[in-house]
């Protein structure tokens, strides 16, 4: 199994989704091909975090526009342009709408697997760090009205009672609440909880 972590390619040139296939499996990467930057665009949303390695002329949406989609979108995964001789000004573009870094075709194996490498290593924690944040709203989102305001009563540091009485709910049923709350955020104590909610921006630091 792949231990480096996942690379995504977009080539319109079957040969070249080939050859990175091979060089970037080989290099221990779980590769993903793509022929279209819309095909890939499609199935973003289930991707785990991963490096992009897109050609930059393609037909349809090219490496340029792929990029400007991409940042839209605040998407974090690196992506890496390649460009044909004489695509300077088009590789200098991309690199100012968030691409890490760009090649030249044809390049060397090692040029491209220490990039990928470099891209993966300097954008994860940052992706990891949304990814779990989204995970907490998620998590918050599922909550129903009434566990969400005692929720909002146990970060504030009301006790069961003051917040039973703030709903005119009796404490017990109040408990029933607070379990849920507990169980649907994954928290396995208030400390846990409130830390939750500061990641979520719902408390200031």
């Amino acid at each position: 199994m792949s231990q480096k972590g996942n690379v995504y390619v977009i080539d319109d040139d079957e040969a070249m989704r080939d050859s990175l296939h091979f060089l970037l499996d080989s290099a221990g990467f779980r590769v993903t091909l793509f022929e279209t930057a819309t095909s890939f665009l499609e199935s973003l949303p289930k991707f785990e975090f991963g490096c992009v390695v897109s050609d930059v002329r393609m037909p349809g949406i090219d490496g340029i526009e792929l990029l400007k989609r991409m940042k839209a979108a605040n998407n974090r995964f690196p992506i890496l342009i390649m460009t044909g001789h004489g695509d300077v000004p088009l590789a200098v573009e991309a690199m100012k709408l968030g691409a890490v870094d760009f090649l030249e075709k044809p390049f060397e194996d090692e040029r491209l697997i220490a990039m990928i490498e470099g891209g993966l290593r300097q954008a994860g924690p940052a992706a990891r760090n949304e990814a779990v944040t989204q995970d907490i709203a998620a998590r918050i989102a599922s909550l129903s009205p009434r566990e969400r305001q005692v929720m909002d009563g146990l970060i504030a540091g009301l006790s069961n009672k003051l917040i039973a009485r703030e709903y005119d709910i009796s404490p017990r049923t109040i408990e029933v609440y607070r379990a849920n709350v507990m169980t649907k955020m994954q928290a396995n104590s208030l400390s846990e909880l409130v830390r939750l909610a500061m990641r979520a921006g719902l408390l200031n630091d």
